[in-house]
């Protein structure tokens, strides 16, 4: 028989159209002789529907963002955690009666959701409720991973090198305004102004004069109540793919992929999943052995420090002397050409198999 998984994807967050995306990919490259996929899309609103199998597959970030329709269809967990049946409420065509029908017992869930109310640990809180196996980073390390002041605090108390940053409220600037603006611009410019959790580049802006400031702030303020600012830093931008390691073993690190900038100002959403000019991939990078390994050292240290369990992506500032972490993604992008599944493919993990590996280390993780 093979594994049932509900796959997770959509949500509320900014990042909605990428967890599509990154649904579409997974979709179309998971071993259909070992895996049955029920695919689960969360609208905008909130609202668990079932989704098409094939109108799923062929979702892409293209001109047109993929988006969940509401389809009027309501899927429900298990009722309790001694059972893993999922059913699905529809409604008739023409009609207000409504019908609830089993979707059959599920052996995973799959959520492949980024940002706020996905990859936060709220989803995975509720998963862990039933008692349901699933893949991925459980409560703490998802909540740790999304907000970039937590992460940093964590990090830095495990002795992991990280950019200096302030993190203020609209709060905290409405009381004392001259005070956090001497903190903020003791920092220095060119600063980059980022919501504190949130992902892809969303509400993120470089800062290159202090005038700059209040329009950057605005714009980080409408993804979260708290907003980070760092300096920015010197070096090259290169990050890593990490895997939970296997029966007790170590975590395991791929090869190192950068970001080399040929015109951008920085590593923005358009650049990232529309393919915008100005950029350029580059899996693996030109690293020396011993700069690798000591790149790997940190991503495991820093994955561990987190409590990871299964992927995550760790992203660095080279400097020429030191790795200097930027951020864990604990969800990071996962369509096939997204930088974590090139890193594990330039480590020899192909795209399906690292969907398979995923999801046995789900089974095998002990929540």
């Amino acid at each position: 028989m093979p594994t049932r998984v509900a796959l997770l994807f959509g949500g509320r967050s900014s990042e909605h159209s990428i967890s599509c995306a990154t649904a579409g990919g997974v979709l179309g490259a998971i071993d259909r002789s070992r895996f049955e996929v029920v695919p689960i899309g969360i609208t905008r609103d909130g609202a668990f529907t079932l989704q098409d199998d094939e109108t799923v597959r062929a979702f892409t970030l293209g001109e047109t963002l993929p988006e969940i329709a509401d389809n009027g269809t309501r899927v429900h967990f298990p009722e309790s955690a001694t059972s893993r049946e999922f059913t699905v409420t529809r409604v008739s065509t023409g009609s207000t009666s409504a019908t609830t029908e089993s979707l059959g017992d599920i052996d995973i869930a799959f959520p492949i959701l980024h940002g706020p109310f996905g990859e936060d640990g709220t989803i995975q809180g509720l998963i862990e409720l039933v008692g349901l196996p699933y893949v991925g980073n459980g409560v703490l390390a998802s909540a740790l991973g999304m907000d970039k002041h937590f992460t940093k605090t964590v990090l830095q108390g495990a002795g992991v090198a990280v950019a200096p940053w302030v993190t203020v409220s609209r709060d905290d600037l409405a009381r004392e305004p001259e005070l956090w603006t001497r903190r903020i611009q003791g920092l220095g410019l060119p600063a980059f102004v980022k919501p504190a959790r949130a992902g892809s580049s969303v509400g993120v802006s470089k800062v290159h004069d202090w005038s700059e400031l209040d329009a950057a702030l605005d714009l980080a303020f409408a993804e979260d109540h708290r907003v980070l600012i760092e300096p920015g830093i010197v070096g090259r931008e290169v990050e890593c793919a990490v895997l939970q390691g296997r029966d007790g073993g170590p975590t395991r690190v791929s090869v190192a992929g950068e970001i080399v900038f040929t015109g951008r100002e920085f590593y923005d959403f358009d650049a990232k999943y529309r393919d915008a000019p100005g950029i350029e991939l580059v899996c693996p990078a030109d690293l020396q052995p011993q700069q690798l390994a000591e790149m790997q050292r940190i991503a495991a240290r820093a994955f561990d420090a987190i409590g990871g369990r299964g992927l995550a992506r760790v992203d660095f500032f080279f400097t020429g002397s030191e790795f200097i972490v930027n951020e864990i993604n604990t969800m990071p992008g996962f369509t096939p050409i997204s930088m974590f599944p090139a890193c594990w493919l330039a480590s020899g993990l192909s795209y399906p198999d690292l969907i398979t590996e995923l999801i046995q280390l789900g089974l095998a993780t002990a929540r």
